[in-house]
């Protein structure tokens, strides 16, 4: 199978105008992502994972390399319109304040803004909005003012407009960095949801390290180049490196890390509460 999105060779630079040359963000990046994924994207500020997301998204173009889109090279000079505006739908993109996304004085309106700028008839339309509020739990404020709406609603309203554009792909760009932990959780259970039921391949940008240990791989950035990429529980055993890095891991993967340095021998990293109770309890019950 061949994969949805292929990076090969990607550098991308800033313009310094402080010392009057380009500052590489982007270093000689490659990587796949099969449709259906669920990938987070870690690092520090800085490391270069934003960046990266806006180049998959076309809206920065990179100084070299190459990328993949359905098989299409992206960054082909002999692209049509036709081709670019194919990729666009096929990748949406969701950013870290929902306030920016928001364009209409109704949330029905607001999401049928995206299909309406896309020529999509208007039966198609109205279908479409109603099923991505109901993808996303809002269904009940359709005829809600956005700006009423609490920070978690506004984001699920944001991620309800891009699905009803209904792209392949949607890039999750630290969309819960200003969210509060109820509203985290709202928005994180909308995308989990659009993975595992709607097939939606996900890339999430995150630097919360228990919304990344909810992916199915975590590829983790530093000052623009990939050090780790792998599962979950492999990520989090590298607990030194996330450190180096500026990272940390989920609390209770903190947990078992300092229950080994005192002789209790579990045997994962315990990337979920549930996980680690269960080792935790295992290890208890064997112990007797």
């Amino acid at each position: 199978m061949n994969p949805f999105i292929k990076v090969c060779g990607l550098t991308y630079s800033y313009d310094d105008e402080a010392v009057v040359k380009k500052h590489a963000v982007i270093n000689n990046v490659s990587f796949e992502i099969n449709e259906g994924d669920f990938v987070a994207v870690l690092g520090h500020n800085g490391s270069g994972k934003s960046t990266l997301a806006k180049l998959l998204n076309m809206i920065l173009v990179p100084d070299s390399g190459e990328i993949y889109v359905n098989g299409k090279n992206i960054c082909d000079d002999s692209m049509t319109d036709e081709d670019i505006l194919e990729i666009r739908k096929s990748i949406g993109m969701v950013f870290q304040n929902p306030d920016n996304q928001l364009v209409a004085t109704i949330v029905e309106d607001d999401v049928a803004f995206g299909p309406e700028n896309l020529g999509i008839p208007s039966e198609e339309i109205r279908a479409r909005v109603d099923n991505a509020l109901k993808d996303v739990g809002m269904s009940e404020f359709a005829h809600h003012e956005p700006h009423r709406l609490s920070g978690g609603q506004k984001q699920r309203v944001a991620i309800a407009g891009i699905i009803a554009m209904m792209p392949r792909c949607i890039i999750f760009d630290e969309s819960t960095a200003m969210l509060d932990p109820v509203g985290r959780k709202e928005v994180m259970n909308s995308i989990i949801r659009l993975n595992k039921e709607k097939g939606i391949t996900v890339i999430m940008i995150t630097h919360y390290m228990e919304e990344a240990a909810r992916a199915d791989r975590i590829i983790v950035m530093n000052d623009g180049s990939i050090i780790l990429d792998g599962v979950p529980s492999y990520i989090f055993e590298n607990e030194s490196l996330l450190k180096e890095c500026g990272l940390s891991v989920p609390q209770c993967t903190e947990l078992v890390h300092r229950l080994r340095e005192h002789g209790i021998c579990l045997d994962k990293a315990g990337v979920s509460i549930e996980e680690c109770a269960d080792m935790i309890l295992k290890h208890i019950t064997e112990d007797k």
